[in-house]
């Protein structure tokens, strides 16, 4: 009897923690830890967005970039969809407009819950925001040197970045422009001119991968800062041959001179390079157009402040580079005279004690599977390419334009229908004949450049 009696309170408590079970694991949901989003960019509410933001997400982990697209992180405007391109990297996703967004406007943000981290586990619920904008558009980088992912890269390089206008120098410092190896602060100093900002190691690099970062303490001339912070990374490795030359802030230019830039017939083009000249004056600069510069202005002493600042530091860093070429010595300089045309050349320093020509053949330069492989040519006196077929200068083995360098004691003279590689230092003048065609740079320290007709000059 005291059996039977105590049956149902027994199975009362049973059946009672078998449902308070149950009632647990509904609430735990399941197993693994879901993602969740850590921090928005711009946060919930805000007001004042710039115009031209990008849309970036943190999350608690890292996610699955094949899960996120255009469907499942929405921008709206008003209730209307917004057009946009949609990237995750690491724990980041970013929705980037295609055109900036309107003025004192209300937008809401929606990443629905079917985005996945790394292991395939979704989002728990969708993730809704909203902000307001204001009606300034914020300055943003355009380009970096070294380019983000860049592998390969010269252990003495600068590392520099091009801002989409003129910022004020004193917030371009070693606080917001930062080099990085691993947790490892790299010193270094950093200058500004222009809308470039350059950052130059203390010492040369190591071998490994950087990472590279300019903050939003980086402001323009109405003291606006930057979009977002920029981070970009590259990879450095050992080179064979010469040591490469650090052009530093001259590097932006695809022709510098002295006294005289000019475009004597032709519709010549250049590149993705500026065209500079001091001390000489605007007026010196002849032929623009018919000759046209392409993503490239023209500098010259005699425009308005800063940029004769400017202009006076890329003549000296012209000055540092032309006399580090001529003294480079960490290999033995190999001695060459006369024709080049025809011989096929390993990196490193070779010595003319006079003239240097290629004439009578192609030059082949032969990187050896080094892409960062440099070439010092250093000529005493003239260095001409006689124009006509094959005359040129061949890259093979991974070989670049812009680790070749031809530091030249007078005048360089690029021959007719010349296919021409690498930067050339002259200390005089440089002439590029009738279509003539270089991938590289005319830096001229005293004289003039001059393109005699149809000449095309890219960024190497």
């Amino acid at each position: 009897m005291k059996f039977k009696t105590m049956f149902p309170i027994i199975a009362l408590l049973f059946f009672g923690l078998f449902a308070g079970c149950n009632k647990d694991d509904d609430n735990n949901d399941d197993i693994v830890t879901r993602p969740s989003v850590s921090t928005t960019d711009p946060t919930n509410n805000a007001t004042n967005v710039f115009l031209n933001k990008t849309i970036t997400v943190t999350y608690s982990e890292s996610m699955d970039p094949m899960t996120f697209s255009e469907t499942n992180f929405i921008l709206k405007q008003n209730g209307t969809s917004v057009e946009g391109t949609v990237s995750c990297s690491g724990t980041n996703a970013r929705f980037t407009p295609s055109i900036n967004l309107l003025p004192n406007s209300f937008y809401s943000i929606t990443i629905t819950n079917d985005v996945e981290n790394v292991s395939g586990v979704s989002m728990k619920d969708d993730f809704v925001w909203e902000f307001t904008t204001g009606t300034i558009t914020a300055p943003t980088v355009i380009s970096t040197n070294p380019d983000d992912l860049e592998t390969s890269v010269a252990i003495d390089k600068v590392i520099s970045i091009e801002f989409s206008e003129a910022m004020n120098q004193s917030t371009i410092t070693t606080s917001s422009f930062k080099l990085m190896l691993g947790a490892t602060i790299v010193q270094g100093t950093v200058n500004y001119s222009g809308s470039l900002a350059t950052f130059t190691p203390t010492e040369n690099l190591i071998t490994g991968t950087y990472t590279a970062s300019i903050t939003t303490e980086a402001k323009n001339l109405n003291n606006i800062p930057i979009l977002n912070d920029y981070v970009w990374s590259f990879s450095t490795n050992e080179t064979i041959g010469a040591p490469s030359v650090n052009l530093k802030t001259v590097d932006r230019f695809g022709i510098i001179a002295g006294v005289a830039v000019n475009n004597n017939a032709g519709f010549s083009t250049i590149n993705n390079v500026d065209v500079g000249i001091y001390p000489g004056i605007r007026t010196s600069v002849t032929g623009f157009p018919p000759a046209v510069i392409v993503n490239g202005v023209i500098y010259a002493s005699d425009d308005a402040s800063p940029i004769p600042a400017m202009l006076i530091q890329a003549k000296q860093d012209l000055s540092d580079a032309f006399l580090f070429a001529e003294r480079a010595s960490t290999i033995a300089p190999i001695t060459v005279s006369g024709d080049q045309g025809g011989k096929t050349l390993a990196p490193g320093i070779y010595k003319s004690l006079s003239t240097l020509l290629i004439q009578s053949g192609d030059l082949t330069l032969d990187a050896q599977g080094d892409e960062n492989a440099v070439w010092i040519f250093q000529i005493a006196s003239d260095f001409t390419t006689v124009g006509g077929a094959g005359r040129d200068v061949i890259l093979t083995g991974g070989a670049q334009a812009k680790n070749i360098f031809w530091q030249t004691g007078r005048s360089a003279t690029i021959g007719d229908y010349t296919t021409f590689k690498g930067n050339i230092l002259a200390l005089t003048s440089i002439t590029m004949n009738s279509y003539a065609v270089a991938e590289g740079r005319m830096l001229a320290r005293n004289g003039a450049v001059v393109m005699t007709h149809t000449n095309t000059i890219n960024k190497p």
